[in-house]
């Protein structure tokens, strides 16, 4: 047994009492620092939290913007990863489907509007014609067919004159299978308008189409024929303007300016069918396509409303167009001519004689004065050579007689214009006040044979 002093005694209590104080304050400290951290943390979480959920606040908002705008969003939303730090995270597209007022598009609204506004008034054209049998017999034959529009109650039709040439008989059908023997009250070979009528009953109520402008029309711009291409009973087709104020040479004296160009089907049948504005108005009547193979290759041509609304006044008042002409016997001029006359040129058309005391005569026009034998050898003409040749109308070069009455389609009685003729070997330039037409001049009567 070891013994110890009173002095060790002391010693030793003193240091087992500094060391429970030192490890009471160490014990402290360690419980304290562990709280704080445990504060810190549980702020931090409160503080991610209140981000997350601001930022669903914000998204919600978002969210419900892009539904009421029915557009397609990628959604993303807040989460937390590792105390402070955050990611977004993509989740799939949520489409939203738009409703529609209706079954069809804006554009096929558009063409069933004008379809059923314009088709009743489509009128299907037949016509007979007389045809010689194997024993050379007179006999009834089927002719050709077109389309016309209605285009007064009466039962006024336009058409082409080209679907109603040599008929005799027309017959016109309308939408509901009934048909009614048309008379034809006028026709314009220089436009290719014809105007026809047929007697509805009293009781029936006809369906018209009316005329619409063709002078502000644009290339690009939507257009639609309805005819009877095939004899299939109001066929719609659709295209657009292709181009604008294009000459085209219907016949061989006949040339056709300002016509309507379009890529709108337009077939055999579609003749004297309408073309038609997204209103439903008349912007030209459908006449002719150019094609090898003969059905649509998608160009074809219209005659301009602004044509046919002067050409079927005139018409429907007068049985015939109100031009103005020069009162003149024109001949085509030719190589065989000009060697004959000892001449420079030989395009134009010749002035073989001047109508006297016409305005024409009283502008200055002249003449020929050497009389010739023109035409074949058993069907000899008549002409006078040694007159001006005509070269031009206003702005409208004249080298056929299929120019020359182009150029001279759109006048009116009244009008000056300046004609340049080729007199004495040289170019001038008359002003010329046009006469009006008296009777309808026969193109056959243009003489443009050989010598």
């Amino acid at each position: 047994m070891k013994l110890y002093s009173r002095s060790q005694l002391v010693k030793s209590s003193l240091l087992g009492v500094l060391a429970g104080v030192v490890i009471a304050l160490a014990s402290t400290a360690y419980f304290s620092l562990n709280t704080k951290s445990q504060e810190n943390s549980g702020t931090s979480s409160e503080s991610g939290k209140s981000e997350v959920s601001e930022s669903e606040d914000t998204l919600s908002v978002s969210e419900k913007n892009m539904f009421m705008s029915g557009e397609v969003s990628s959604l993303a939303k807040t989460s937390t990863v590792s105390g402070n730090s955050s990611r977004f995270i993509e989740e799939k597209p949520v489409t939203v489907a738009k409703s529609y007022d209706s079954a069809y598009t804006q554009d096929e609204q558009q063409n069933i509007f004008v379809y059923e506004k314009c088709n009743e008034a489509v009128v299907n054209i037949t016509t007979q014609v007389m045809g010689i049998n194997w024993f050379l017999e007179p006999v009834v034959q089927e002719g050709g067919s077109g389309s016309g529009s209605i285009i007064d109650k009466r039962g006024y039709v336009v058409t082409n004159v080209h679907v109603i040439s040599n008929a005799s008989k027309i017959n016109i059908s309308l939408h509901d299978g009934t048909s009614y023997e048309g008379t034809v009250i006028g026709k314009d070979a220089e436009s290719d308008i014809a105007v026809i009528k047929f007697n509805p009953p009293d009781n029936v109520t006809l369906k018209t189409i009316d005329f619409g402008d063709s002078n502000n029309l644009k290339v690009g711009q939507k257009v639609i024929a309805i005819g009877n291409p095939f004899a299939l009973e109001r066929t719609m087709t659709t295209g657009i303007i292709s181009g604008l104020g294009r000459p085209i040479q219907e016949s061989k004296n006949v040339i056709i300016r300002n016509m309507i160009q379009t890529d709108a089907a337009i077939n055999p049948g579609n003749s004297g069918g309408p073309l038609l504005d997204t209103n439903g108005k008349m912007v030209g009547i459908n006449t002719m396509i150019i094609s090898n193979s003969g059905s649509s290759a998608g160009v074809g041509f219209a005659v301009p409303v602004s044509t046919a609304r002067r050409v079927v006044d005139d018409l429907i008042k007068y049985r015939k167009v109100n031009r103005g002409i020069l009162k003149i016997t024109p001949v085509q001029m030719t190589s065989s001519i000009a060697r004959y006359a000892g001449l420079s040129i030989n395009t134009g058309i010749l002035v073989s004689s001047v109508e006297r005391g016409s305005s024409t005569e009283k502008s200055g026009i002249l003449g020929g004065t050497e009389q010739v034998q023109y035409g074949s050898r058993f069907n000899p003409t008549t002409i006078y050579l040694g007159g001006d040749i005509i070269t031009g109308i206003d702005n409208i070069s004249v080298r056929t007689y299929a120019d020359y009455t182009s150029a001279l389609e759109a006048k009116r009685p009244g009008d000056t214009v300046t004609v340049t003729v080729f007199r004495n070997n040289e170019y001038k330039k008359l002003k010329v006040t046009l006469d009006g037409k008296d009777s309808q001049q026969s193109h056959e009567n243009v003489q443009s044979e050989t010598l």
